[in-house]
């Protein structure tokens, strides 16, 4: 008992809208559920946890975590209350406290008990059909700052992690696990297969449909590294897990579930950098950021940014670091930083084509290609015309060069090329051509499960409302209105 208020369980309490006596009568009702009928939970005990910073024993977090996900429809893991957990080894002194366990950085041995942890929430979630949106996103610095010592060290996979006299020791970290067991290469070779799967479907169909498998497969991936497995494999093991979890941020964030991303993208770092893959710990810092470009916070995007770059270390490969230059400089534009913008995609454009390509690209680089770094521009180049019309023409032109090499199976990106050069167009006072692209995506968009493609065309959809004295232009407004899901129709305060 610390004396002073958990304010992260008072916080949630308040949002919940409980009373300290039903909150009690709750905790003991789920708890003879989940088969605990021996605890008997009074209001002067609740009042102790929200009030006087007590931690209860276990299961009674667990408990909690579960009531406040079902009752908030997101994601609420024990460190989202406030308690820590007992039993860690190792505890470092620039990691999570008791207190404050959530503070980044993570302590090696944490990270797969949080992915476990939130992986099971998620997936409660999904069998209860809520929705997982109704938690707030961390400001770029919030998770930039606190990381940056970290990423920048040595990773501490070897030296830090608990080990007993046996090799395939299982740390106990207060988790409740199915019965996970060691696995070997072929197992770890399976994953990573898996991953590549799950990685194409994304690409092409969205990430809606296969968000839920994905979450599954990271949550067994968890129980996986309960067990100290020898170095080669425990590095694959975190390996899958880094990219299991970057595709269920990615996932998530396809569909909407912004929070739920974020933490997702911030375990993938984590998972990353244990197993030595400063680059890919980068790579999914990256995503945070081009999630926050999306929804209109270039500043945190370019935090996280600097974080990426800086700590993905002298080992990235040029095309890996000429991907990140292009987030960066989208992150630019949306603040109207055309000269730091274009010097920006002039150092991707260098980057990208001194890659000689003599050094295989990792699994999660390839489908970076040459059209996706004109993709990329194109949307730089679109973001950049709204504050700087005359970057419309620039932003047309890459926007075709990427469609012209685009492959079969990247649906998604050719919707978002589609709407780029169809915004480019409006901007650039060319509806007839405008009205044209837009159809092209409109056509395909029913094919994917991506709301940010809808996001997008919602976006465009505001650049016709000049236009809408043209009859196709208002055919088309009519036609993106009666396309347009329900729960598209109204966002950021506009409405379709």
């Amino acid at each position: 008992m610390t004396g002073e208020p958990n304010t992260r369980l008072s916080d949630l309490f308040g949002l919940a809208g409980w009373s300290k006596g039903e909150l009690a009568r709750l905790v003991n009702r789920q708890a003879a559920a989940m088969g605990h009928p021996q605890l008997a939970t009074d209001t002067s005990r609740v009042r102790r946890w929200i009030d006087m910073g007590e931690s209860p024993r276990d299961p009674v977090p667990g408990v909690l975590a579960a009531l406040f996900t079902e009752r908030l429809g997101r994601v609420v893991t024990i460190e989202d209350l406030g308690f820590g957990r007992r039993g860690r080894v190792g505890k470092r002194r620039d990691s999570g406290t008791d207190h404050h366990p959530d503070q980044l950085p993570w302590a090696p041995e944490r990270t797969a008990a949080v992915l476990t942890e939130f992986t099971g929430m998620d997936l409660m979630l999904n069998r209860r059909g809520l929705v997982g949106a109704g938690a707030a996103l961390a400001a770029g610095s919030t998770i930039a700052g606190p990381m940056y010592d970290w990423l920048h060290s040595d990773p501490a996979l070897a030296a830090e992690a608990p080990r007993t006299s046996d090799p395939l020791h299982a740390d106990p970290a207060g988790l409740d696990r199915y019965e996970a067991a060691p696995v070997g290469s072929e197992e770890i070779e399976a994953l990573e297969h898996s991953v590549e799967v799950f990685r194409a479907w994304d690409a092409s169909r969205g990430g809606g449909l296969q968000r839920k498998a994905v979450v599954g497969q990271l949550n067994e991936v968890g129980g996986m590294l309960a067990y100290r497995h020898p170095d080669h494999l425990q590095r694959r093991l975190w390996g899958v897990a880094a990219n299991l979890a970057v595709l269920a941020g990615w996932m998530s964030h396809d569909v909407g579930l912004e929070p739920t991303a974020q933490k997702y993208f911030v375990i993938a770092a984590h998972a990353a950098r244990e197993g030595g893959d400063r680059p890919r710990a980068g790579e999914a810092l990256s995503r945070a950021a081009r999630q926050m470009v999306h929804l209109g916070r270039p500043d945190d995007a370019l935090d996280l940014m600097k974080l990426a770059k800086s700590g993905s270390g002298d080992e990235t490969l040029p095309r890996t670091q000429a991907m990140l230059r292009t987030i960066e400089a989208w992150a630019q534009a949306a603040m109207g930083r055309g000269q730091a913008m274009r010097r920006t995609l002039g150092e991707a454009e260098e980057l990208f084509v001194s890659d000689k390509s003599d050094v295989p690209p990792p699994s999660w680089m390839q489908m970076f290609d040459e059209a996706d770094m004109h993709g990329m521009q194109a949307l730089a180049f679109r973001t950049l015309a709204e504050h700087d019309p005359g970057a419309a023409i620039v932003a047309q032109r890459h926007a075709k060069q990427a469609l012209e090499l685009r492959v079969n199976g990247r649906q998604r990106s050719k919707i978002f090329d589609y709407i780029s050069l169809a915004s480019a167009c409006f901007i650039a006072n060319d509806p007839e051509q405008a009205d044209r692209y837009a159809r092209l995506a409109l056509v395909s968009m029913g094919e994917t499960s991506s709301h940010r493609t809808w996001d997008r065309l919602r976006e465009m959809y505001r650049l016709t409302g000049q236009f809408s004295g043209y009859a196709g232009i208002q055919d088309l407004r009519e036609e993106i209105e009666l396309s347009m899901p329900p729960s598209q129709k109204k966002a950021k305060g506009t409405q379709i």
